[in-house]
């Protein structure tokens, strides 16, 4: 594929479904974690379901660095300057190492206390350990793997992720039952088993990605000078990255704050809740991978200063992924209660998880409005729009629906009506702001260069 000539709608599909195909396989592996978790115990799967905020600082971290490598690698690339994208791609690699010891660090020192604050008991707390614990040590496999795929995305290959993705599912799939019941000589580990699942299938992704990444016509171009750690590379990729791990952190802040109202209600509505929002997940997918694919498209064309492709992907995108979450919130509405009852028998966590997914079924149009905006801006190496957004979506929006709700003494179902209209009010506002920039900055930059 040549990202600066070809037909924008065609790229953006190949692009896209690959990643979609590939973060699909990857949410399904964590359906597998909370079904699994399910036929433990209700308490077992509120477990897993508060320690996906915990557990997300390593998915923030993860798409800062990917978002990061493929933007500076991609703007490389579409610059024609290949001392830039080896440099960009060796720094990335380094990065990553640091950010997840940084990680693993806070993770093993504070996971507990963010479990109470969440209002867990002290069984659900301990349960939730197990899995984190195990998770944060592994956290240097997960972001390795993602830093040696940068180049990948960048070059515009997000099959060989798909491929890997859908690898570690199936895996997962075999090893969840063995490590979690036991099997033969090996013990019931119960939670600690599906951490360990997780650990062993993404120890497995990393040696395939890794044998790719040697292959690379680029890579054998390597050499000394490029292991050589210099301070630019490191500032220019920080301030790419970190703004988006740091708004991303926000929406764990945010996922927080759900589980703290909702668990007031009791353990068996977090149980419903978290068993939904993994469900719900599925549907963010293609967005995603549409999401995936304009950062790179837009990357390479920013690059090469094509002014008039960056807005013709901007908008094939946003059309393609608004139409399929149209229909996806059909979906979700009609299918509430046979979702939730996949994970639990137990008709109260069915019923507040059905409730939930009812309701969330409204405010998913506005999810594209959102995250292709957000991409648009990462893929200009404007990083600071995007972490902004993510603050205010991710942190002072959740404190205001909190407080509201706190104050109007809100139930399970007005608490998520509240959050729907914020959700929906701010995604139309960012995408007004997006509008701006490309008739107000990228119009007229097309302008002067091409009078």
């Amino acid at each position: 594929m040549d990202l600066l000539k070809d037909n924008i709608p065609k790229l953006v599909k190949k692009l896209a479904i690959p990643a979609s195909i590939g973060t699909l396989f990857q949410t399904l592996y964590n359906i597998v974690d909370t079904f699994y978790a399910g036929k433990i115990s209700p308490e077992a799967l509120s477990a897993l379901g508060k320690s996906f905020p915990i557990y997300f600082i390593i998915i923030a971290a993860s798409i800062g660095v990917t978002v990061a490598g493929t933007s500076l690698i991609g703007n490389s690339i579409g610059e024609k300057n290949e001392k830039k994208t080896l440099n960009y791609f060796t720094h990335i690699i380094f990065y990553g190492i640091f950010i997840s010891i940084i990680i693993s660090m806070f993770g093993l020192n504070y996971s507990e206390n963010i479990f109470y604050i969440m209002g867990s008991t002290k069984e659900v707390v301990d349960l939730g350990l197990e899995y984190t614990t195990i998770i944060f040590y592994g956290s240097i496999i997960f972001i390795s793997v993602v830093s040696l795929n940068s180049l990948l995305h960048a070059e515009g290959d997000t099959k060989t992720y798909r491929n890997v993705l859908i690898l570690s599912f199936f895996l997962n799939i075999i090893l969840n039952p063995i490590l979690i019941f036991g099997f033969l000589f090996i013990p019931a580990m119960g939670v600690k088993g599906i951490g360990i699942s997780t650990l062993i299938s993404q120890l497995i992704c990393f040696v395939i990605i890794f044998r790719k990444i040697l292959s690379n016509d680029r890579i054998k171009l390597l050499s000394k000078e490029y292991f050589s750690l210099k301070l630019t590379y490191f500032k220019n990729i920080f301030f790419q990255s970190m703004p988006i791990i740091i708004s991303i952190c926000a929406y764990s802040f945010a996922s927080g704050i759900v589980f703290t109202y909702v668990g007031q209600e009791g353990e068996f509505a977090t149980a419903g809740y978290g068993a939904a929002s993994r469900f719900e997940q599925i549907l963010f997918l293609p967005v995603l991978g549409i999401n995936t694919a304009i950062i790179s498209i837009i990357a390479q064309n920013y690059g090469a200063m094509n002014f008039s492709r960056i807005r013709e992907t901007f908008f094939t995108a946003i059309k393609y992924a608004l139409s399929i979450m149209i229909f996806a919130s059909l979906l979700v509405f009609l299918l509430a209660d046979i979702v939730t009852g996949l994970f639990s028998n137990n008709s109260e966590v069915i019923d507040y998880g059905s409730r939930y997914l009812r309701i969330s079924a409204i405010v998913l149009p506005a999810y594209p409005l959102f995250f292709i905006s957000n991409g648009f801006f990462m893929a200009l190496k404007k990083a600071e729009n995007a972490m902004i957004s993510n603050m205010i979506r991710n942190l002072l929006l959740p404190i205001a629906v909190f407080y509201l709700a706190m104050y109007l003494s809100a139930d399970f179902n007005t608490f998520f009506w509240i959050w729907v209209s914020f959700n929906w009010s701010y995604s139309l506002i960012y995408l007004l702001i997006v509008l701006y920039y490309l008739k107000n900055h990228l119009d007229k930059s097309r302008a002067i260069i091409n009078p």
